[in-house]
């Protein structure tokens, strides 16, 4: 699939760094998506197990088969405590209230209240900008960007719970143009997949007047 770069693939699942802009299922008003692209490009089609944003980039598995995928879906439900690390690099407006710390904000999911965290690391800071190394807890719709939000800090580029006013000055003076939120690092234990992974993406060039010569590089550590 071009430019869609294979990170990892065994028999049991293949990673892939997804772009931002494309979704990752298909829908009445989606043309092209990932799991349509695998469907015309791979057979049998390998199956879906957990999401990523549209506008977000990074890493996401699929499985090959549909005892991987089984596997793979109950791992991405139950999250860490199941042996699965999902982080994520994203730069935000401001510099939230400690260096690391838990955001738990409970988040509406279709009318409900849902119990939601997610864990961050400042790795710097500058010009009124904070990097960040965040770790989803849970894996509620949004929830980054949403938690970002919440506590004054959203990300850069979130032309839906972002600042507007902010995103509309950055667009003129530096390019901004997309969501500056990446999955860049997931880690399973062997004992949880059968086998060890653990896989990087590389930042996306559009992050470049945002963290070069600015910040320091992410250190890939996990929590």
């Amino acid at each position: 699939m071009k430019n869609i770069s294979i990170l990892f693939e065994n028999d049991h699942c293949i990673v892939f760094d997804k772009p931002a802009g494309l979704p990752v299922q298909g829908g009445a008003k989606v043309g092209i998506s990932l799991d349509r692209l695998l469907a015309q490009t791979r057979s049998p089609r390998p199956l879906l197990v957990h999401r990523l944003d549209k506008d977000t980039s990074g890493i996401i598995l699929v499985a090959k088969h549909k005892e991987a995928a089984a596997r793979f879906s109950a791992l991405f439900s139950k999250g860490k405590g199941a042996g699965i690390t999902k982080q994520y690099l994203g730069v935000c407006a401001g510099r939230p209230p400690r260096d690391s710390g838990n955001i738990r904000l409970g988040l509406d999911i279709r009318g409900i209240e849902k119990k939601s965290e997610t864990a961050y690391r400042r790795l710097s800071e500058t010009r009124g900008f904070s990097l960040l190394e965040l770790e989803l807890g849970t894996g509620r719709m949004h929830q980054i960007r949403r938690h970002l939000a919440g506590i004054g800090n959203p990300i850069l580029g979130d032309d839906k719970y972002g600042d507007f006013s902010l995103n509309k000055e950055l667009h003129k003076t530096r390019g901004l143009k997309r969501l500056l939120l990446h999955g860049y690092r997931l880690i399973i234990s062997e004992n949880a997949a059968g086998f060890p992974l653990d896989i990087t993406a590389p930042l996306p060039d559009y992050f470049g007047p945002f963290v070069s010569g600015i910040f320091m590089p992410p250190e890939a550590q996990p929590f």
